[in-house]
């Protein structure tokens, strides 16, 4: 039963996963105008990501830096959606004894909006700078050995940068094969 669960559980995140880009592609990604709570959103994030930490043996480390407001407005669950894809890659990457590590930082105030650093850090098994620029793509992965020994569809990334685009953000990456990202 827990394996069916389990499989159950891939099948859907993978269609979701094809909604969004089906919904992005073709213009009707909406998101939310709507206020949340930053301390919830993060204790969310923070509870689901040292779990899967813990079941691998990782350390996991999180920190919001300087003043950042208890509320913004915005899509919560979407912002939630791109923290975890990144962070879980991370964690899918990273093999014990390891480390992954978030950190918030408010770079920007005006009377009218925020700007916020999200920064995640692994010491997992880096990606070849070469693929990098293909990073983002949709279903693009580094080699077919990888997506046999950690799974995946290759959605994930190019659904983030597509939701960080849709949000007005920016996102980078720094890597090297054998080291950190």
């Amino acid at each position: 039963l827990e394996k069916i669960d389990s499989s159950a559980q891939h099948l859907l995140s993978l269609i979701n996963d094809i909604l969004d880009m089906s919904r992005i592609e073709s213009g009707r990604m909406q998101l939310k105008s709507e206020e949340f709570s930053f301390r919830e959103m993060m204790e969310q994030i923070n509870t689901i990501i040292n779990g899967q930490c813990e079941d691998k043996g990782l350390i996991y480390e999180s920190r919001v830096s300087g003043d950042t407001d208890e509320y913004f407005i915005g899509d919560d669950l979407r912002l939630r959606q791109i923290v975890i894809n990144i962070l879980g890659n991370a964690v899918k990457f990273t093999d014990c004894p390891g480390t992954v590590t978030f950190a918030v930082e408010q770079v920007d105030a005006t009377d009218e909006s925020r700007t916020l650093r999200f920064t995640m850090k692994d010491t997992g098994i880096g990606m070849d700078e070469a693929f990098l620029p293909r990073l983002f793509e949709p279903f693009a992965q580094e080699d077919a050995t990888t997506t046999n020994r950690y799974g995946g569809s290759g959605l994930g990334m190019a659904l983030t940068k597509n939701m960080v685009d849709l949000m007005g953000g920016t996102i980078a990456v720094d890597s090297k094969k054998g080291h950190d990202s």
